[in-house]
């Protein structure tokens, strides 16, 4: 048998710490959190992906009472990019999520269906997304999404 150890580098910064391009980024994800159609899970999350050509893209959760109709934040904000600026590559996306009246305190992180929907443009791009997950007081950033997905369909 043959044990593997996969690791994580998380960066952890205030967002005082934060470059004025991520900065706007994140408010622009923060933003988003507020055209959240989410009246089931009352869990709005906003995304915001920065472009190689210095578009902004944002979008949010959008749930359905089928609950497998919806989609994620994550998912509108890249599908729309790529349908409107075909073949550019995607440099950062920033994810935050708000619930009762306030953002999270701690930093949320994609679902599995995401994660792997990410991964699809950072091979169609050829580089890494960097990955910025927003807190109330701190962001994660993620050198690209196999920080969060090391074992993807892919690999296989």
């Amino acid at each position: 048998m043959e044990n593997r150890i996969i690791t994580t580098k998380i960066g952890v910064y205030s967002h005082n710490e934060l470059s004025a391009e991520d900065k706007n980024l994140v408010e622009c994800a923060k933003n988003a959190t507020a055209t959240s159609y989410s009246p089931y899970s009352k869990f709005q999350v906003g995304a915001a992906l920065l472009l190689d050509n210095g578009e902004v893209i944002s979008g949010s959760n959008q749930e359905n009472a089928a609950f497998p109709s919806g989609t994620c934040a994550e998912r509108t904000t890249i599908f729309y990019a790529s349908a409107r600026y075909p073949g550019v590559r995607f440099r950062k996306l920033a994810i935050a999520a708000f619930t009762e009246g306030m953002f999270v305190e701690e930093p949320v992180s994609p679902c599995g269906a995401c994660r792997q929907a990410i991964l699809e443009y950072e091979k169609l791009g050829g580089e890494p997304i960097e990955i910025l997950l927003v807190g109330r007081d701190k962001v994660y950033k993620l050198a690209g999404i196999r920080s969060l997905l090391p074992l993807s369909f892919e690999d296989f």
